[in-house]
């Protein structure tokens, strides 16, 4: 069976490669009774490189719950790409907030409460002998 051209399309604007998913038709479970039980309608996908695993048994036909769990995999690889673009970005705004200038303001409140410190630790020091 050919997949549709828009997941083809999905997969390669995410730089991934049709034939490292393994694909499974395999007998549903839960409710259903003997339909459920007898047919393998269920379909199973897994992505290797990633380990991103997708089952789909929510229609009765064999090929709608293949195009429904290619969809579903295709957004979870999205989602994923999505979330490491964020964290790099993330990684790089905290890394330029740590290392910007501060303000002359923030200088002059850093050090004021430098010297309040060190005041108030003044009165320390050793223990004399009697």
């Amino acid at each position: 069976m050919a997949l549709p051209i828009q997941i083809e399309e999905r997969f390669a604007a995410l730089g991934w490669n049709i034939a490292e998913v393994e694909e499974a038709f395999v007998r549903g479970a839960g409710p259903g009774g003997q339909k459920i039980n007898k047919t393998s309608s269920t379909v199973w996908l897994r992505h290797r490189p990633t380990g991103v695993e997708v089952r789909c048994q929510r229609e009765r036909s064999q090929a709608a719950n293949r195009e429904l769990a290619w969809r579903t995999l295709c957004d979870r690889l999205e989602e994923r790409a999505r979330g490491a673009v964020r964290a790099a970005v993330d990684a790089a705004e905290a890394e330029r907030r740590r290392t910007r200038q501060k303000s002359r303001g923030q200088k002059r409140r850093m050090v004021e409460g430098k010297r309040r410190e060190a005041r108030r630790k003044s009165g320390r020091g050793r223990v004399g002998e009697w």
